[in-house]
């Protein structure tokens, strides 16, 4: 059992002495984007294996980590971010949605038949659900596009692409108070395979 999960022989959560293990999605946040903040996904897969993490599959450069762990959503998230900063030298900020969690994500799209290319749709997931009064204070959509938020996820339809779509310079961290991470929908439709 690797470092992560020692002490998880016993108690709740677990049965017969075995730990109970959920199918995971760990998102990391601002990695490998140009020179800086660089993570190996061979290596990172490795280090969570080490770690005791089970059936570890990694997807893409983006950091998208697909694993079965008997901890809970922000142990795990914790657990990921501290072994990243501990192996790679620097603070990345991971989101967990279980598999079952993100296949609600792809069954309750909100743009299902209009948004039509999955390269300008988008979903960001944040750790906690902003507050409703800033969702409710959101201006409408201009300019081409459009937005959901649906508890912990917003999505982004960018028809005229991630760079030239207005809504996407939009400052969603300051917006909703909470800081998330964004994968385009042909990433969240794979991990939701690779997790169910």
């Amino acid at each position: 059992m690797g470092p992560g999960l020692r002490g998880l022989t016993g108690g709740p959560g677990h049965r017969y002495g075995a730990p109970v293990t959920t199918r995971y999605v760990g998102l990391l946040r601002g990695i490998n984007v140009g020179r800086a903040r660089q993570v190996d996904m061979p290596r990172l897969r490795d280090l969570l294996t080490a770690r005791g993490h089970g059936n570890v599959r990694t997807h893409l450069r983006s950091g998208n980590v697909v694993l079965d762990s008997p901890l809970t959503e922000p142990e795990l998230a914790d657990e990921l971010s501290a072994a990243i900063e501990r192996e790679f030298g620097f603070a990345v900020p991971v989101v967990v949605r279980t598999g079952e969690e993100l296949a609600a994500v792809v069954r309750g799209d909100p743009f299902a038949g209009i948004a039509t290319d999955p390269a300008r749709y988008l979903v960001t997931f944040m750790a906690e659900a902003p507050d409703p009064a800033r969702v409710a204070a959101l201006p409408p959509a201009e300019g081409g596009g459009d937005y959901r938020v649906s508890g912990r996820e917003l999505y982004l339809w960018l028809p005229d692409g991630v760079l030239k779509t207005p809504l996407n310079s939009w400052k969603w961290d300051t917006l909703l108070g909470q800081a998330g991470t964004a994968r385009n929908w042909n990433t969240v439709s794979r991990l939701a395979e690779l997790a169910g």
